[in-house]
Parts: structure tokens; sequence; C-alpha cells
């Protein structure tokens, strides 16, 4: 399974596809490095920018690596030029929230993506330069010759500069998967049933039913307000900890028998009662959960190195 930090260069491909009449739809994900639209300019700051430990123009400093503001603001054009791509109308109140959280996003972006190449140098990875190389063959294959010469004049970016940047890119996705691939594909596993209903006094008036011996899938057919589970007697399957959405429930199962029966429990879901129907150790986790368990883990991550770092900065988004 490989993973893709978004970075600041987009693939030519899906670049040159936002920008020509007919191309794929804007992929949100992507909108700070798509192709920004002749008649959008990057926005300026509305007064002068604040001092900053050199003579550039800093957005932001990142432990002591500088983050250009003439690079942020070239991202934030792409990003306001993808919006004006998918029809949004910058010049709504709508528009200018939008924009602004944009900003804010390029610039969290950006020093992500600082602190991950700060990381790569401490573990020495690196990205040797015919990798590189074989990215932007590769990237001129799929578009064409003459379209990627295009993008780097339109982009006013020398393919030196495109470069660099491609290989920060490729060393943010190694970092990823190496932090990915670090959490382990088989865990302990519950197999557990819920019932959950909108207020404490119904969830105790059925918990005294269960208790007085009435069944539990029945009364989840019959009670409960989980349509994803409530016609399977509220049988929530086998799972690993930390793919439910209520960690209140999967807590609770985790701390039970088989068998045995939670009070009721209450989480901005309702209020719910949880039975254990059994325990499995070091059952293989399905796809799909430990995709979302490793996406947790690169993320938790990237908030370490933001919490620890000295990051000043300088723009208002």
């Amino acid at each position: 399974m490989r993973y893709k930090i978004i970075g600041l260069l987009a693939l030519l491909a899906l670049a040159t596809a936002c920008s020509t009449p007919g191309g794929a739809p804007v992929d949100i994900e992507q909108t700070a490095t798509t192709q920004p639209a002749d008649d959008v300019v990057a926005p300026v700051p509305t007064t002068a920018p604040p001092a900053t430990p050199t003579t550039e123009p800093l957005a932001a400093l990142v432990d002591g690596h500088p983050i250009s503001l003439e690079i942020y603001e070239r991202q934030v054009a792409r990003y306001s030029a993808s919006m004006v791509a998918a029809g949004q109308n910058l010049d709504t109140p709508e528009g200018q929230q939008t924009l602004a959280e944009g900003r804010e996003w390029v610039l969290s972006l950006m020093i992500e993506q600082a602190l991950i190449e700060q990381q790569a140098a401490q573990v020495g990875l690196t990205i040797a330069d015919a990798d590189v190389d074989a990215t932007i063959a590769s990237l001129r294959s799929d578009i064409g010759d003459a379209a990627f010469e295009q993008w780097l004049v339109d982009e006013g970016m020398m393919l030196e500069e495109m470069r660099e940047r491609l290989r920060g890119d490729m060393i943010a996705t190694q970092m990823a998967n190496r932090i990915a691939e670090s959490v382990a594909a088989q865990a302990d596993h519950v197999h557990a049933r819920h019932i959950v209903v909108g207020t404490e006094e119904e969830a105790r008036r059925i918990l005294g039913q269960l208790q007085a011996g009435g069944d539990f899938a029945t009364l989840a057919r019959t009670y409960s307000q989980d349509s994803s589970t409530r016609d399977l007697g509220g049988d929530l399957g086998y799972f690993p900890q930390g793919v439910l959405t209520s960690r209140e429930v999967e807590a609770t199962a985790f701390a039970l028998q088989p068998g045995q029966i939670s009070d009721v429990i209450a989480s901005e879901l309702g209020y719910h009662i949880v039975q254990v129907v059994e325990r499995v150790a070091g059952r293989d986790i399905e796809p799909e959960n430990l995709r979302l368990l490793r996406d947790q883990a690169v993320r938790s991550w990237l908030d370490q190195l933001r919490a620890s770092a000295d990051i000043q900065v300088y723009v208002t988004p």
C-alpha cells in the first residue's frame, strides 16, 4: 500500500487536464497545484509584509527553514484559479470565505512539506537524481513534450526548479510510506453489536429488557436508530481498535468479554448498549480498516512534527 503526501507540485497530467476545456473535474485535494486561469492573479497582501529574519519576504519560518512569500502567493493563485475553474464566484462572501480557508490550507501544506523534508534529512532519506529524471520522463511521456514545456512556461519555472520541487514531493511520499508501513497488518479484533437510541431514558428501558432475558438482536432491530446495523441486529462485525466512529463504543467493546452487555454509554451519536460476541487475537485487518489506521498514523506523525517545531508565521491567510 503506497501513500502520497499532497505536495506543492501537481502531476503535470492533472494540471493540464484541469486547465484544458473538457478536462477532468478539479480535484479539491490537488487545488493548490492546478494551473491558474489567465484572468486570475495572485492575491497580494493589503499591507507591507512584516519584518522577517531574511532579506527575502517570508510567509513562514519552520525550524529555521524559510518559506518564501512569493512562492506562497503563487500557490494561492493556483488554488484560486482552481476555484474559478470549478465554478466558484470569488466575489461573494462565501467565495471569499472559501478562498481564505484555501490560503490557510496552502500555508499548512507548505509548512508540513518543510517539516517532512527536515525529518527526511535527519534519517538520511534522499532521492537520487536518476529517480527524479525517471519521473519527469514519465510525465513528459504522459502529456507530451510540448505540453510539458508549456507548463513550465506558464508556471514561470525553470526545469531545475521543477526537479527540486518534484524531489521534495517524492521525499514526502517515501516518508509517509515509512510511517504507514509501520502499522502492523494484524491486530486483536472484537466482534460486537450495539443498540443506539436518542435518550438515556429509552436506553435504560431497553437495558432493563435485556437484563430480563430479552434477545439483543431482536431489540436492536426494533429500537436501534443506527440504520446501517439495525437490520443486522446491531451487528458491528469484527473490528480492531481505532476504526469505529464512536470511540466510546469501541473502548467499551474492548473492555468486555464475550457474552457481556455494557451499561448505557453516551456518545455524540446517542445512547448505546454494547454486547461483545467474540474476541479474536491476531486477526488480519481488512484492507479498508488498514488504510484508515495507516492514514491515522501518518496524520498523527505530522501533528507531532508540528507540535514540536518552532513555526513563525508572517502572513494572515
